[in-house]
């Protein structure tokens, strides 16, 4: 009685346990939403951690400006071109057109107007150079003119100090009459700011040494005579060496007080000054305008296009190559040398272009004139630049590399694209550098704050907003600089591993799983005893897989992982490190997951359909292919979900087994070295520097929109057959 009424309650007695069992549900209702929020909080704080890194505001520093190098690089073109002359001196360029009729040159605006009876103009877009023209900014060719010094020599030599401000004060007056054209009011205000209280002239006394532009050279010795004439008594030593050596004199050799320069102080000499614990001043004293000259008995060469100066000063042997309508006459050119600011300026107005525009064979010729010859030698023998040619080795002791026991891997490569050329490039010469970095709530929020810190800390560097995850992030290999780092490598490894573990472990975890639910005998010992082996396996530490890994696949079977048995494996690769051991090696750390999800699909198959096969006649086989696996088959591919999700995120063993922290050549088939996406992460939150982090939380989005795109393949498929079934 007392048990009836334990199990089957009457009365009160019913209503109690009525509800006891609202309140339980109730209390378990509670816990599961409570899990389920803080499940959800924390992915929301995960997504964002990852977000905030992943996203926001830096600042850049280049060793070498991209501009500079394509700089040099259309300054070598012009330099080299035929029929040209070069020179600093500016008399010696308006001597040689005034001499030769088919002569063309550019010079400065002062240097023609002295010369304007024995020259003509050619205009440029159809606009001329003039006072207007420069002013508004619509003259293709118009620049500024300016003049460097530092802080520390205006207050250490007073006679600079009061030059200084006696130049900014009276150069708008006399620029006219040396044949340039004033700086903007706010320039020369700006400029005299920046030298705070001047010495007096009276006060002043010693040496002034300046150098630079042979642009600025009159004007500056202009404002000398007038700074003397006003009672300076000392001497102003001014020497016409074209911007560049006077950048040189002024931050390398320190053996002058004032540089003149005909364009902006590159980032390579501001470091250059730094290194010497100068911090320049940029003033503006003026405006020129850059002009395009030819002999006056050349009368239809009037007007010309910007694109028409690349070729004339570069390319072109004669002026009908220009136009179709000039005759065909030879060009010959006359143009100042390598050390003047003025050519750089005309490279960079008249020619452009960018870094990445370059061809390949350019590119490698700028890297070849900026790296030493044994970091070229181990670029080439990592991978050739071309395939019938050798820039850094000779063919001799290639062919001895080649031929040795351990080659070099650039001996099967084929050659570079002109994209891994132009990364090199970046890499080893512009040498990109992330100073700081923000994240991205922050940048969102201080913004301008953070403009204006990185402006004082960084001067010389670029604010930008970035998204670390990008295409070029994606399709990009690894590389020591995080600013050029990308993940393809991995992405690469990755998906080779995943698809050779699931390629072993899924035919032989759905078969093991057959012979223990439809053969074996469950009574037997042998079979109770693999059983509980396989569920003691899937909760066995990863990284006691790696040492099984280690044991037989690199170990035992070097000669098939290494591929050596093909004939395939080369000095990198025979150590039997390579993507089929780790493939196989996840292959075994998965297995029982896949083996025992799939018994327990089998096992939901309802026997009435095995029996209604066979009452029909069909072999056991034939029950199981055409009956029991497409039933189950949505519960082994669930299965097999799951355990994907597990393989493609797991690291220990692959680092057990060997796989590379770096490598920047991409995985070619089952024989080669590789990394995947995980142990790239790993071993980005690893180093120090701030940017790896950013790009680590760029490579977690790139692994889960992986694992996600896989894993709803995988899902499409499974719910694919439980339709069909």
């Amino acid at each position: 009685m007392a048990d009836q009424q334990k199990y089957y309650p009457e009365g009160e007695s019913l209503a109690q346990q009525i509800n006891r069992r609202h309140r339980n549900g109730s209390i378990w209702r509670y816990l599961f939403l409570a899990s389920t929020v803080i499940a959800i909080v924390v992915l929301i704080a995960l997504l964002y951690n990852i977000l905030n890194q992943a996203f926001g505001l830096v600042a850049v520093q280049t060793m070498i400006a991209p501009d500079s190098l394509v700089r040099v690089y259309n300054e070598e073109l012009m330099i080299s071109a035929s029929n040209t002359t070069t020179s600093e001196d500016d008399n010696v360029l308006v001597e040689g057109i005034v001499g030769d009729e088919n002569g063309v040159g550019f010079f400065g605006y002062a240097y023609f107007l002295k010369n304007n009876d024995h020259l003509r103009t050619v205009a440029v877009d159809g606009i001329a150079p003039s006072a207007n023209t420069v002013a508004d900014g619509s003259y293709p060719l118009a620049r500024p003119l300016y003049i460097y010094t530092t802080a520390e020599i205006l207050a250490e030599k007073p006679q600079v100090s009061a030059f200084v401000d006696y130049y900014l004060q009276n150069s708008s007056e006399v620029i006219g009459d040396v044949g340039y054209f004033p700086a903007p009011a706010e320039s020369l205000t700006a400029s005299l700011s920046k030298i705070g209280s001047p010495a007096s002239i009276n006060d002043a006394a010693g040496e002034i040494l300046i150098a630079g532009s042979s642009t600025v050279f009159p004007l500056s010795q202009r404002i000398a005579d007038d700074f003397q004439a006003a009672g300076f008594a000392g001497n102003v030593s001014i020497e016409s060496v074209g911007s560049t050596a006077g950048m040189r004199a002024f931050c390398v050799d320190e053996s002058v007080d004032i540089a003149n320069a005909s364009r902006p102080i590159t980032q390579a000499e501001r470091e250059a000054c730094r290194a010497n614990g100068r911090e320049p001043l940029e003033l503006q004293v003026g405006n020129d305008a850059l002009v395009v000259v030819v002999n006056p008995a050349n009368e239809f060469a009037t007007d010309l296009t910007s694109e028409q100066l690349t070729p004339l000063f570069s390319s072109a042997s004669s002026w009908s190559e220009i136009s179709s309508a000039y005759p065909n006459q030879p060009i010959d050119r006359y143009i100042p040398g390598l050390d003047s600011g003025t050519l750089d300026f005309f490279s960079e107005a008249a020619f452009g272009g960018e870094l990445s525009d370059l061809p390949k064979e350019d590119l490698i010729q700028i890297l070849a004139a900026n790296i030493s010859v044994g970091l070229g030698r181990r670029l080439e023998r990592d991978q050739r630049f071309y395939d019938d040619t050798l820039i850094f080795e000779s063919q001799e002791l290639w062919n001895e590399v080649c031929a040795s026991d351990e080659p070099a891997t650039g001996c099967t490569l084929p050659a570079r694209t002109t994209d891994d050329v132009y990364r090199l490039v970046l890499e080893r010469v512009v040498e990109p550098q992330v100073v700081e970095t923000w994240p991205l709530l922050n940048s969102l929020t201080n913004r301008s704050e953070i403009i204006a810190e990185a402006a004082v800390e960084h001067p010389d560097a670029t604010v930008e907003f970035r998204s670390w995850l990008t295409g070029t992030f994606v399709t990009s290999p690894q590389s020591s600089e995080p600013e050029l780092a990308g993940v393809r490598t991995a992405i690469l490894g990755s998906l080779w591993v995943i698809g050779i573990t699931i390629l072993f472990s899924f035919p032989v975890g759905v078969g093991a799983a057959i012979y223990l639910e439809e053969y074996a005998s469950k009574e037997k010992p042998i079979n109770r005893m693999i059983q509980t082996n396989i569920n003691n396996l899937a909760g066995v530490p990863s990284i006691i897989y790696g040492m099984l890994g280690l044991a037989i696949f690199v170990r035992v079977l070097e000669t098939f992982t290494s591929g050596a048995f093909l004939g395939t494996a080369d000095g990198s690769t025979a150590n039997g490190r390579t993507i089929i051991s780790a493939g196989l090696t996840l292959g075994l750390l998965i297995l029982p997951i896949i083996i025992i999800a799939s018994q327990e699909a089998l096992r939901a198959v309802p026997i009435s359909l095995r029996q209604a096969s066979f009452g029909l006649g069909a072999t056991k086989w034939q029950t199981i292919w055409f009956h029991v696996l497409p039933s189950a088959l949505p519960g082994i591919l669930t299965g097999t979900i799951l355990a994907m999700s597990r393989a493609i995120g797991e690291t220990a063993p692959l680092v057990v087994i060997g796989a590379s922290t770096f490598v920047t050549v991409d995985p070619t088939g089952p024989f080669s070295k590789f990394t995947v996406l995980p142990i790239q992460i790993y071993q980005w939150t690893a180093r120090p520097q701030a940017e790896f982090r950013n790009i680590a939380a760029a490579a977690i989005v790139v692994l889960l929109t992986l694992l996600l795109t896989l894993n709803a393949t995988a899902v499409f498929l499974r719910n694919r057959f439980s339709m069909r079934s």
